[in-house]
């Protein structure tokens, strides 16, 4: 009788789309607030009660909402663990979007990379709101809100250009913004916040730097006195910005070589605010001789920031420069108006986009080294794949490792996007316990990787199939490429805003109604942070010019089913063209990936002669270049692999195995002579 009634029981729970009492959403892996009771997902975080808490603080400092940015004080893109604040509450892991905290309702905003991540990682204590924008905030927290209520935010976590958007948005409201310079996240997260970074700060070795401290200091220095408005001082909040000028290096920030510090540096005077105890008297005897031989670099702590700032603000004749891109409003709260001198970018990170021919020299260098790995991780692939014994992060884990083996090699870039069949489709998947996926040669595979060497950084996504690809992953795939090889071929004008030629990579998607949601490029530095600004393809970039570094990266994603990304690392140089408008060379790009794109998925049909001999001369351009360093590292497996991928796309043919190998012996020996 008790079989019967269950039986009967489970019946009546599958017809009514319940399991033991919880409701069976169509898609199993995201929250499904609608239902009765709700369905939550494992990899969601239960936030009830810290929600609770938040606004328990809420209330006590008399505010009626709280706005939480995914920012640090230095308005990075990667944050350290304690400073994840947005993350730690909600449990969305996407690295854009804000959250919003009223008295009775929470949301998160974020744009369409995120979308289905967040509805993983969120429980219904949280709406989704599928924008982010200032304006898009505003227009959900006032409706909530009567006359005279007050809005929180932390100074130190808003750059000038998002309290002045808040500001104007609210002005005239009814509702007040209110600066809180102690976190009531923090308050609530207490004890269980990471710790602060203690990770050792290390100066890098001049052959791995483009110039010395006391080169670079003295540069700043000159366009101090150049400027216009006579700035007495250089305020550096990014942290890349003193990290650059004083050539130091740390590891506060996962993948990225950084230290949390701020540098104000004057016409006579170097302070350098960070946590005291970090500096070894090895760091401090290299930079009071490597930086200055005029003045030493005086190390103070690094929470003495604002009141420094305020001090010197206050002298006689004193004007401060900044940029206010990464200068939080804690700190620009304190100059007068009057005493600040204030453009977008300050002139380190100006300075800093054009790499030297040294630096330029370096970079080509790493990626070098680092196409080998990507190389041998294709051929592994390819032999384990189809033998079911890889899955998304075993894959993950094999690459860095095979990087690892590399010269100068200081750690992954990033953590390792790995991607099989449908979680390809999201952009910045990252796969994790819950998510992991068994690689089969029946679905495409994106992998998107990087490394951290001394002598710089890179990033590469290559898409691959193992199996049979449909005409439509064929043509896909080709289309992106066909945007990759247009705009790396593009001739323009220096100083071309990116965002200005970005659309060229979309071109062959658009023809037939598809596109991407992620922008085309980004800059990357020497042993710096993956995506390096101000350089880029984005409409907030600036102009390009002759030593700028910038990834071409254009993609499709087919919700459900597949993602496709192909990214290569370029160069900016000067082209070669028959007239010389207004007395300057235009400009192109030069590809320093040296990886080859998928064969299997090209369809040549669809390419011109011209897309077709680009792939065929970037081809030979990596045979001719990473042959002799596969075969100086005895790699000889992937150097067959090599060969057999790089073949021409057109009619023409390889030289034989044999032929293929004599040559490259022959270039390796002379090389070495």
């Amino acid at each position: 009788m008790q079989n019967s009634i269950r039986t009967l029981a489970l019946l009546l729970c599958a017809h009514y789309g319940f399991t033991a009492g919880i409701p069976k959403p169509q898609d199993s892996t995201i929250r499904d607030c609608n239902a009765t009771p709700p369905y939550i997902p494992p990899t969601a975080k239960i936030s009830t009660e810290d929600l609770n808490n938040l606004r328990h603080q809420m209330r006590q400092h008399n505010i009626s909402a709280y706005i939480i940015p995914a920012t640090d004080p230095h308005m990075g893109g990667y944050l350290a663990e304690r400073e994840r604040r947005r993350q730690w509450l909600t449990g969305f892991t996407g690295s854009s979007g804000t959250a919003a905290v009223t008295l009775t309702r929470a949301a998160v905003f974020t744009d369409s990379r995120y979308w289905i991540q967040a509805e993983r990682q969120m429980d219904c204590n949280w709406e989704l709101q599928k924008i982010l924008s200032t304006s898009e905030i505003v227009s959900w927290i006032l409706p909530q809100l009567k006359d005279g209520d007050e809005i929180g935010f932390d100074p130190f976590l808003f750059s000038i250009d998002d309290w002045q958007s808040f500001n104007n948005l609210l002005k005239d409201s009814g509702k007040i913004l209110r600066s809180i310079p102690n976190n009531l996240v923090d308050a609530v997260w207490g004890s269980q916040r990471p710790a602060l970074p203690d990770s050792e700060i290390y100066f890098i070795p001049n052959e791995f730097v483009g110039s010395t401290c006391e080169e670079k200091v003295n540069d700043i220095r000159r366009q101090m006195e150049q400027h216009s408005q006579k700035p007495t001082a250089v305020l550096l909040s990014a942290l890349e910005e003193t990290a650059w000028l004083f050539n130091l290096r740390a590891q506060d920030i996962p993948n990225n070589p950084f230290f949390y510090s701020y540098s104000l540096l004057t016409t006579d005077s170097i302070r350098l605010f960070v946590n005291v105890s970090r500096i070894t008297d090895g760091v401090r005897t290299y930079l009071n001789t490597n930086c200055s031989r005029s003045t030493s670099v005086q190390i103070l702590d690094y929470e003495k920031v604002r009141e420094t700032v305020t001090d010197y603000a206050q002298g006689e004749n004193t004007k401060i420069w900044i940029g206010s891109r990464y200068t939080n409003y804690g700190l620009y709260e304190v100059i007068p108006k009057g005493k600040l001198v204030s453009e977008t970018y300050s002139p380190v990170l100006m300075t800093k986009a054009v790499k030297t021919e040294k630096e330029q020299r370096l970079l080509k260098q790493c990626h070098i080294r680092d196409a080998v790995a990507v190389v041998e991780y294709l051929v592994w692939l390819e032999k384990n794949v189809p033998k079911g014994e890889v899955t998304e992060i075993s894959g993950a884990k094999y690459v860095d490792k095979l990087r690892e083996k590399q010269a100068n090699f200081k750690g992954p870039s990033f953590d390792t996007i790995s991607a099989g069949g449908l979680n390809a489709a999201l952009p910045h998947y990252r796969p994790d316990n819950q998510t992991d996926r068994k690689l089969t040669a029946a679905e495409m595979y994106l992998v998107d990787s990087g490394g951290q060497y001394y002598d710089g950084t890179t990033d590469i996504t290559r898409t691959v199939h193992w199996g049979t690809p449909s005409d439509f992953e064929k043509e896909a795939y080709t289309r992106v490429l066909m945007g990759n090889i247009e705009l790396s071929r593009l001739i323009f004008p220096p100083r071309t805003l990116g965002g200005s030629i970005e659309t060229i990579a979309r071109q062959a998607l658009w023809e037939v109604g598809l596109n991407y949601g992620h922008g085309t490029g980004h800059g990357i530095g020497n042993f710096f942070a993956v995506h390096e600004w101000p350089v880029g393809l984005q409409t907030n970039n600036i102009g390009l010019q002759k030593g700028m570094f910038t990834s071409i990266e254009p993609g499709y994603y087919h919700d459900g089913h597949f993602g496709i990304r192909i990214e290569d690392i370029a160069v900016v140089v000067e082209a070669e063209t028959k007239h010389l408008f207004g007395g300057e060379k235009y400009l192109t790009f030069e590809k320093v990936t040296l990886v080859p794109y998928h064969r299997k998925l090209i369809d040549t049909n669809l390419m011109t002669d011209v897309q077709i001999e680009h792939v065929d001369n970037h081809n030979e351009k990596i045979r001719r270049i990473l042959g002799p360093e596969l075969e100086r590292q005895n790699l000889h497996e992937a150097l067959r692999w090599l060969e057999e991928n790089t073949k021409p796309l057109s009619h023409g043919s390889l030289p034989a195995a044999s032929t293929f190998v004599l040559i490259i012996t022959i270039i390796t020996s002379l090389s070495l002579q």
